[in-house]
């Protein structure tokens, strides 16, 4: 900012943005600038960018957090997925612990069963459940696994996929991050 010899101060426009964030109640009128249509250009460019922030801030008003947000979605989108009602009443952790045959199977389904259950996620395994069996039942194929889903000990149980990760020492962190 530099101010002539009459007192006038003179606003370049890179210091335009910094002046109006720190102070909004700036009166734009009394702001002399060296470029009027980089000044115009500025305020336009602020005006978009504060028209975005009264909107975020609507939205942070809404909900505390984002993930209380993602939070809220995905429990309303879990309750409305398809899904017959025997597989909803299905125990999917005792359905899973059945299919265990050895004392570390059983604890790696234990331990998968609790990241799954602090997410919130066992209605997950109980669509997947439905879906396989959906897939059997019309003879429909489906690929042996990929990504990180390999990870999984219950979704292998369940058959989503055919990699036994208990056999290949895979880390259930790598899918449940």
């Amino acid at each position: 900012m530099e101010i002539d010899p009459f007192g006038v101060s003179h606003i370049m426009s890179d210091d335009l943005c910094d002046i109006i964030y720190t102070n909004p109640r700036v009166n734009l009128a009394d702001v002399q600038v060296d470029d009027p249509e980089t000044f115009n250009q500025s305020v336009k460019q602020l005006y978009y960018e504060h028209s975005l922030l009264e909107k975020y801030h609507q939205f942070q008003s809404d909900y505390q957090t984002i993930e209380e947000k993602i939070a809220d979605f995905d429990k309303q989108k879990q309750d409305s997925w398809f899904m017959p009602q025997e597989y909803k009443d299905l125990d999917i952790a005792k359905w899973l612990l059945d299919q265990c045959k050895t004392e570390d199977e059983m604890q790696r389904v234990g331990q998968e069963l609790l990241m799954f259950q602090d997410r919130d996620m066992l209605i997950v395994l109980q669509f997947m459940k439905y879906l396989v069996d959906t897939f059997r039942k019309h003879n429909v194929v489906w690929g042996v696994g990929r990504g990180s889903s390999t990870a999984s000990y219950c979704l292998y149980l369940i058959g989503i996929h055919k990699i036994n990760s208990l056999y290949y020492d895979l880390d259930i962190t790598d899918f449940l991050k």
